[in-house]
This record gives structure tokens, C-alpha cells and sequence, in this order.
């Protein structure tokens, strides 16, 4: 087989390539060809797609997420920022946390179990890279109407792939969503948060140094799955006819997975990598062009020595696959041999394709002959960066104007009990057991708190009880009606979640999940998102950290709801101090923290009610989300509380409902005066929990929040096997259990 060599590009410039086919631009290989001053070989040509594809260069993202490093605000814990595998944040005691959230979306509507799969896979390997051990999942999901048909092949089998590669790399899923909205049809949102721990001393980074130093590439053999996953499938729109790519999508194997990060775990500990990097999307081409970018000279690259699962794969082949369960090693040449001896020890397979050099140029070879030879900058981190035209949408104005206020409010008290019953049973509302039943929560015997509790948590030090907590949010109704308060009021959740755990919050991180940026509409939609996330998180002083742009998720010409998602991570000193959402003794006193206001734009009544989407979200006041959470986390420490729920999507009885299901106690509600009982109930206005006081802690408690000018309001106490709420109904626990927990099993069971 003839290979196409560097010297026979030169030789050659008229030779038609396909640079359409791979998710190029004729502009974009243009200036390849400028760059180069000849045209590309077929593997240069490879590897510029990939890397310049929107997955991975971030072309149409990046004018709009420097907002996230020049409004960050100054922060203590901050280690690595932007721009590595992961963040990393300094939680005490010596330990340093490491968490991101990524996109598997194109790929788990394709092939729901491999791309759920491998989307956990991918985000263990970037905590694992950053020289940290893993220690829990998160999956936040979106899915089509829940009685779709469609939805029934996509949802199990997500739910499946999440479950099955998590359980067995022996990693707790502590957390996450599950949302239904037909706005996801065809275009599921698949997102994957992993977090992991290690000492300041052992973070590690992703950059080649050192001349003669050994580029060593260990772990699965390389295989033709994924090839073309990040630079055509995760980078256009599907047409309406649906997805046919299957090659794309990667498969993986959790068990080479495990093998893989104690072997990595091991070298670690042993310090012999210089500097390292997980194979994701774009695969070798993104491992070797940032390896050698960010280091301090060139690499030379061996391709024919890769191990291969089949060998019949063109270097091109070789260079784009995205084949899971493999790592990419920098090692000094006296460390070589030990790291060898270790990666056979966990029947790793490892393999020296190449070394460092003093040069500047990243140079492949195949069987001999030159068909790379690039400045690795130019593929990694010198693609095109576009402004895209950005335009208001001109249904907004009509969106906006359309609001909740003149939907039908229940009429009487069976009205209102009735409308309460289809709520806490509705989808979005309903119990999400049948799907979390099937994730080890508990697994390593770390796991403090997990789904259904406001955010997961997981001890970090066995011996002084350092924990810390992790919630993600994200309301894609909200962002439709206005994507800069929508963003703000997902980071605004995600940190009342975490402090209403008794932990506090710390930093960002986020997966930006939207239709298509060669549409100005949905491009203002992004911009408007990511100025309201950047803006939030300097007034509540939580850097963004790192995370993930998914762009182009749409069908034909229907895109999502703009879903910005966005996780935050807290800490807590002593995870023995933490507060549960379960209401368990009775006679605790019920109090409302917050503001209660006529809010139901993009409200779960709304949606559930009436079908109606229209409106402004609730007003969002970040000093107020700061005052409440440094109330959560203070009563948390000092024993004032025994349980805190925060309000969000359904409002103050959805909340109420999963405090009392949860804790096997009912509760007797007074609705304040100057409210309906309608508003009370369903209102979602923000910065606002509901805490469950002993009575011994009830002065106190007040106290603290009276000197604090945070509104408290008393709205019942914890008694009985009922909700009831004066003078309108009565709900006994029993009917409320049945209620909300048959859903999904009925859907998909």
C-alpha cells in the first residue's frame, strides 16, 4: 500500500483531497495549506480535522468563553484552571479535588449503551490524567417526552451504559438528572461528571519536556471504532431521517478501564511520568500534537509501532480513532523500563512510539517515511476561531410576553390537591429510582449522601472526615425563556444544593449544551448563557474550573432548549455534620427560607398543568443564593437543623413531598398570610430551601437568621402519615408514594 508522504504532498499539490467529508471548510483548508506552505499529507490532513472541529478547538465557542477567565473571580482554592484535562481545587488537609462534566450526546443517540458507555469511560480517564484517583460519577441526562417510543429505546439504554461501565469500574454515580422534554427528541442530552482526589503533590499535567524522553502509549490496542466521532458526528446537526453513523461511536471495556487506572495510579506513585495525557476525542492526533504543544520541544512519533486490534487501519485511521482505554505516557529514558514493568504487572499493554525532541516540530513516520511533519500548536491550539453572527431571536419578544400569569389557577381545594397528585407524579417530578436502582451509589464505602439528596457527597480522609459535595443543575425551560438568567438560575441551583448539604461551595464547573452556532439565533442564545454564567460566578466567587462546549444539538432545523449545565463542587470538614433532605423525627418545626413570589415562567406547574411554556423565569438574586447558603452551611455545622431541602422545579410541595417520602414522616403545612395556598404550593421562585428545626434550636436558629436579614417563615411541623395543608386537603403519604413512584416503571419498566 502506497502511503501519502510528506515529500509527495510537495511533490503533488493538485491532488483532490477530502476535506469536506472529514467536517473541514474550504477556508479551513486553505489555511491548512498556507500553514503548511504545500498540502496536507492524508494523516496531516486527518489530524488538522479533528482538531480543528468544533468538539475540539472550540471555533465557534472560544471569543465567548474567555468571559469565564477574565471575570473570574480571585480564589484561594484554584490550582489548575481552564485548559488541562480538569480543574483542580484545593480542599484542605493537603488534599486537592479534580472535576469535570462532559458531552457523550451524538454518540448515545446512535448507540445509546457504547456512547452513555464511553462517555463515563472519558471523563474517568481526564480526572485520572489530571493524577488523581477517581472516586464518583454524575450523569445528567435529557431525554424526548417520556412516552415517546423513542425514548423507550434511547432512555434504558443510556441508563444501562451509564450503570454497566460504572458499577464495574467500582465508581458510586452519586448524582445527576433526569429531564423529558420533547425538545430533546432525537437530539438526547448525555452529560458525565467525574470527580477525583489526590495530594497537592500529585497533579500532573498534560505536556511533553525533555529531549530524548519516551513517548510511551499504553493501555487498549487501537481499534476502527470512533473514527470521525468528534470532527463529523459530534460537530453537525442530525437530518430528520435520523443518525446511520455507527462507526463513530466508540465501545468500551470498563474492566481494561479499571486495569488501566491502577496501573496509572502506580507509575504515579512511583513518579515516573514526566507529563500525561487520556486518549478522548481525537485520539491520538489531539494525545501527541498538545502533548507536544505544551511542552518544550518536538516530538518524533513511530505510528506503524501502535498496537492495533486490526491491522488492516491506514495511518489516517490510526491517527483519528477514538478507540477507548488508552493513555499516553512522557517517561525518561532511566524510568522507561520500570513503567514497562508495571503496565505488565496489570496486563496493561504499553508501547515506546516515540520520544521528545529539542526541535519544534511534530514528526510522524510510517514503515520509515515521513507523513507528518507539523508545528504541533497549529493542530492544537491555532484553529480557526470564528464570530459568528449572533441575533436576538424574533420570537422571543412573543415568547416572553405569553406569560404563566393568565393560565387557569386551581378553582377549589380538590382542584388544588388534584393538581399536587399530577405534579409529584409527572416525569420530571416524579421518583427517578427505577433508573438510579440501577447505579452502585455505594460502592468504595465513601458514599456520605446520594440521589435523591440535594447534591452527592463523598468522604475524602476516613480519618478526620473531610468530604466533599457535588451537585449539577440546569433548566433548559428557564434558558429558552431568557438564557442569561436561565444560566445563572442553573449555577444558582447547583450552589443552594450543595450548601443545603451543609457544604460550601467552591467552584465550577460546566457542559454548554446548544443547537447549532451557524445560527444567530442560537448563537446569541449561547452568548447570553455564558455572560449570565461568567457574571454569576464572580458575584458568588466560584471560579469555573473547566468543562465542555456541545454545539450543533439539533434535528434538521429544530434546535433544543439552550441547556446550559452546570456543576458545582463544595467542601465540608466533617461529613458527620452534614444535613439530609429526609424529614425523620417528628415534631420538627418547618421553616421557609425566602422569598415566595407569584414565579410560574418555565415553572413545572406550568409544564405540567397546562403545557405552557412562556413567560420570564424567576428573578435571580445572587447575594440572596450567598446569604442562604452561608445560613445552610452555618446551621448545618452548628447542629441548628436536622434536614434542608432547596426549592426549585415544582416549588415548595414537591419539596415537601420528597422530604416526607424520604423520611417516612407527613407533615401539617399553614399557608403565610399574604399568599394563596396556589402560590405557596407551586411557585418557584429562587433562593429559597425549607429546613426541618428541633425544637430545642428554635430560638437560635431564628436568631441567626433574623441578625443575617434572611427571611424565615414558620409553615408547619413534621407529624403524622400525611401532607396536609390547612384548610385546603389532605394527601395521605401512602397515596403520594404511590403517586410518584409508579411513573418511570409504568414508562419503562
Amino acid at each position: 500500500m502506497s502511503v501519502d508522504t510528506t515529500k509527495h504532498a510537495a511533490e503533488t499539490p493538485d491532488t483532490p483531497q477530502p476535506w469536506a467529508e472529514l467536517g473541514l471548510k474550504e477556508d479551513e483548508y486553505q489555511r491548512i495549506r498556507e500553514i503548511l506552505g504545500r498540502r496536507p499529507t492524508g494523516a496531516e490532513l486527518a489530524m488538522y480535522s479533528v482538531m480543528w472541529s468544533e468538539h475540539c478547538s472550540y471555533k465557534s465557542s472560544k471569543v465567548h468563553l474567555r468571559q469565564f477567565g477574565e471575570k473570574a473571580p480571585a480564589s484561594d482554592a484554584m490550582l489548575v484552571g481552564i485548559g488541562e484535562n480538569a480543574g483542580v481545587v484545593d480542599i484542605g488537609q493537603g488534599y486537592a479535588a479534580t472535576f469535570k462534566v462532559e458531552s457523550h450526546n451524538h454518540p448515545s443517540y446512535i448507540e445509546p449503551y457504547q456512547g452513555a458507555a464511553t462517555g463515563i469511560g472519558g471523563i474517568v480517564r481526564d480526572i485520572l490524567a489530571m493524577g488523581a484517583r477517581p472516586v464518583a460519577v454524575m450523569d445528567p441526562l435529557r431525554f424526548g417526552a417520556a412516552d415517546h417510543p423513542d425514548t423507550r429505546r434511547v432512555l434504558p439504554g443510556v441508563v444501562a451504559g451509564i450503570g454497566g461501565y460504572g458499577n464495574c469500574l467500582g465508581l458510586p454515580n452519586i448524582g445527576g438528572e433526569i429531564v423529558f422534554d420533547s425538545c430533546y427528541q432525537g437530539n438526547p442530552l448525555v452529560n458525565a461528571l467525574c470527580v477525583g482526589v489526590m495530594r497537592h503533590e500529585d497533579i500532573h499535567l498534560a505536556k511533553a519536556s525533555g529531549a530524548g524522553n519516551k513517548v510511551i502509549l499504553y493501555g487498549a490496542r487501537t481499534g476502527g471504532d470512533g473514527i470521525g466521532g468528534v470532527s463529523v458526528l459530534a460537530s453537525e446537526t442530525f437530518d430528520a431521517d435520523g443518525p446511520s453513523r455507527r462507526p463513530a461511536v466508540q465501545v468500551g471495556d470498563p474492566f481494561q478501564e479499571k486495569l488501566l487506572i491502577e496501573c496509572t495510579l502506580e507509575v504515579f506513585a512511583e513518579d515516573l511520568v514526566v507529563g500525561i495525557q487520556d486518549l478522548g476525542g481525537a485520539g491520538l492526533s489531539c494525545a501527541t500534537s498538545e502533548l507536544a504543544s505544551a511542552g518544550s520541544g518536538g516530538m518524533r512519533v513511530e505510528l506503524d509501532t501502535v498496537p492495533l486490534r486490526d491491522a488492516t487501519l491506514s495511518p489516517e485511521e490510526i491517527l483519528m480513532s477514538e478507540s477507548q482505554e488508552r493513555m499516553c505516557a512522557i517517561v525518561t529514558p532511566e524510568n522507561t523500563e520500570r513503567f514497562l514493568e508495571i503496565c505488565e504487572k496489570w496486563d496493561v499493554i504499553a508501547t515506546v512510539i516515540g520520544e521528545v525532541t529539542d526541535g519544534e516540530r511534530l514528526e510522524i513516520t510510517w514503515h520509515g517515511e515521513q507523513i507528518v511533519d507539523v508545528i504541533p500548536g497549529t493542530v492544537a491550539h491555532e484553529g480557526p476561531v470564528y464570530e459568528r453572527p449572533l441575533a436576538r431571536p424574533d420570537w422571543l419578544d412573543a415568547l416572553q410576553a405569553d406569560s404563566a400569569a393568565k393560565l387557569a389557577q386551581p378553582a377549589n381545594a380538590d382542584e388544588l390537591r388534584a393538581q399536587v397528585l399530577a405534579l409529584v407524579s409527572s416525569p420530571n417530578q416524579a421518583a427517578k429510582s427505577w433508573v438510579t436502582d440501577q447505579y452502585d451509589r455505594y460502592v468504595l464505602g465513601n458514599t456520605v449522601l446520594a440521589t435523591p439528596e440535594d447534591s452527592g457527597m463523598i468522604r475524602v480522609d476516613e480519618e478526620t472526615n473531610l468530604g466533599v459535595a457535588l451537585a449539577t443543575d440546569g433548566n433548559g425551560r428557564y434558558a429558552k425563556l431568557d438564557p442569561y438568567a436561565g444560566a445563572q438560575l442553573a449555577l444558582a441551583e447547583a450552589y443552594r444544593n450543595v450548601a443545603a448539604s451543609g457544604a460550601k461551595p467552591l467552584a465550577v464547573t460546566d457542559c454548554l449544551n446548544f443547537g447549532s452556532p451557524e445560527d444567530p439565533a442560537v448563537m446569541w442564545q449561547f452568548a447570553e448563557a455564558c455572560r449570565g454564567l461568567a457574571d454569576a460566578c464572580a458575584t458568588l466567587g466560584t471560579p469555573v474550573t473547566g468543562g465542555n462546549v456541545s454545539l450543533y444539538n439539533q434535528t434538521g432545523e429544530q434546535a433544543i432548549h439552550p441547556t446550559p449545565v452546570v456543576g458545582v463542587l463544595g467542601v465540608i470538614d466533617d461529613v458527620n455534620r452534614r444535613t439530609p433532605m429526609a424529614f425523620r423525627e417528628e415534631g420538627q418545626l418547618l421553616y421557609l427560607l425566602g422569598d415566595t413570589r407569584e414565579e410560574f415562567g418555565g415553572s413545572a406547574w406550568s409544564q405540567v398543568v397546562h403545557d405552557h411554556l412562556g413567560g420570564l423565569p424567576p428573578k435571580v438574586d445572587l447575594e440572596r443564593e450567598r446569604l442562604l447558603a452561608e445560613i445552610l452551611v452555618n446551621a448545618s455545622r452548628d447542629g441548628m437543623i436536622d434536614a434542608a431541602h432547596d426549592l426549585s422545579d415544582g416549588g415548595l410541595i414537591q419539596a415537601v413531598t420528597e422530604s416526607c417520602l424520604k423520611g417516612g414522616h407527613g407533615a401539617r403545612l399553614v399557608v403565610p398570610d399574604g399568599l394563596s395556598a396556589f402560590t405557596f404550593l407551586f411557585s418557584e421562585s429562587a433562593g429559597r430551601a425549607v429546613v426541618a428545626v428541633p425544637r430545642s434550636e428554635e430560638v437560635r436558629f431564628n436568631d441567626m437568621c433574623g441578625a443575617r436579614g434572611l427571611p424565615v417563615t414558620r409553615v408547619g411541623v413534621v407529624d403524622g402519615d400525611t401532607i396536609e395543608v390547612q384548610g385546603e386537603f389532605t394527601l395521605p403519604l401512602a397515596e403520594l408514594r404511590e403517586a410518584h413512584e409508579r411513573t418511570l416503571p409504568e414508562l419503562f419498566g
